[in-house]
């Protein structure tokens, strides 16, 4: 009894920390699903309409590349709409060097007039939450650049100022595994470094509530893990990262870049930040369109005939919290789609085993394809990925 009563308070507090996190603060200051793998995917062309949720607008951006008809970015926390539009603003303007700067970088001498030149092109939320948060981009904060910020910013800047601070060697092998140029090189690294990696502090990290709502990981999907996999979240999260260290090469991997220093190169970041991709860009950014809300509320006020939904992982959280919400969400996506219309999602669990009924006489899947895609996907911490096409 006393122990069920613990585990209740427990998963109260998480659900009380994550929503208040989520109501309250930037969570993601970048994207954690791989973009290469989505464009393969979603094959956008010139006729496609596009709804994906925001998250940090990166994957946004990288979509934009294709030059689809439009994109609609949605998500129900407009922090996260403000910093897409943010960079929106930015590419609209035309200053590659100022975008690279902030983006980048993560930080930029001449922040607050870079801002200021561009605060014009915000919407008035955009306009209140970066009047407040523009430091940020100061390299003489403490934590000197823009990624260690937000809330998953946050943890990375705890985990890097950890690892990188564990150790003169440790700290050259980390550096060094990001510069390798082959899977065995990798490999060689790799097994030098993990039991370090995996510490007494950093596995009692990631199984703490606090770390994981600030991660914007949902007791949904810290349930699944704990179910489905040997080691619960510190056996999950550890063969993730094995897999994409060892398995996935990594001179261009961003994602992990990032956050262990701070910043991208020229060589290793997204598409958006790379010069060759600016004039693409600036001549498509009128075709990004952002919403304030959940995914069925943009289709209740938006209906159309949508090509591609790009869902990343949402729906765990809707099936355990809301099912109703989720087979709500999913009849406006069917409502609004077309035969051959694209829907893709990623998870937490290895495979869909909560999706309505409905769904699976309405889409086909391509579970070999995606299957396929998935073992190389750069960042390597979801469980699965998914892509239904509409009969």
């Amino acid at each position: 009894m006393v122990k069920k009563l613990g585990a209740k308070l427990v998963n109260g507090a998480h659900d009380l920390v994550f929503k208040a996190v989520h109501n309250r603060c930037l969570i993601y200051n970048v994207c954690w699903e791989d973009p290469r793998i989505d464009r393969q995917i979603l094959k956008l062309d010139d006729a496609s309409r596009v709804v994906v949720l925001t998250s940090a607008g990166c994957n946004t951006l990288d979509y934009l590349l294709d030059s689809p008809a439009a994109i609609h970015a949605v998500d129900v926390n407009p922090r996260q709409n403000a910093l897409l539009h943010l960079k929106l603003a930015l590419i609209e303007r035309g200053e590659f060097d100022d975008l690279f700067g902030l983006f980048g970088n993560g930080s930029h001498q001449a922040f607050r007039a870079i801002y200021q030149a561009v605060r014009h092109r915000l919407p008035a939320y955009a306009q209140t939450f970066w009047d407040e948060k523009i430091d940020y981009f100061d390299s003489a904060s403490g934590k000197k650049s823009f990624y260690y910020y937000s809330t998953s910013g946050a943890i990375a800047w705890i985990l890097s100022r950890y690892l990188l601070g564990a150790g003169r060697n440790l700290r050259s092998r980390l550096l060094d595994l990001l510069d390798a140029r082959t899977l065995a090189e990798q490999r060689e690294i790799y097994e030098q470094i993990e039991p370090a990696l995996w510490g007494r502090f950093t596995s009692w990290l990631v199984k703490q509530p606090m770390t994981l709502a600030m991660l914007g990981v949902p007791r949904p999907q810290i349930r699944l893990i704990s179910t489905q996999y040997p080691g619960g979240m510190v056996g999950y999260v550890s063969s993730k990262l094995r897999h994409v260290l060892t398995e996935v090469l990594i001179h261009d991997n961003y994602f992990w870049r990032v956050y262990l220093t701070g910043s991208y190169t020229a060589d290793c970041c997204p598409n958006y930040l790379k010069p060759e991709n600016f004039a693409r860009l600036h001549a498509n950014v009128a075709r990004v369109h952002t919403c304030n809300a959940t995914v069925s509320h943009f289709l209740k006020d938006h209906p159309g005939a949508y090509s591609h939904f790009v869902l990343l992982d949402h729906q765990d959280w809707l099936a355990w919290h809301k099912p109703e919400a989720l087979r709500e969400e999913w009849e406006l996506i069917l409502a609004n789609s077309r035969p051959g219309s694209k829907i893709m999602l990623r998870s937490a669990s290895p495979e869909l085993n909560f999706l309505p009924e409905m769904v699976k006489s309405a889409v086909r899947f391509f579970p070999e394809l995606t299957a396929a895609l998935h073992a190389q996907d750069r960042v390597g911490t979801y469980g699965s990925l998914h892509l239904a096409e509409v009969l």
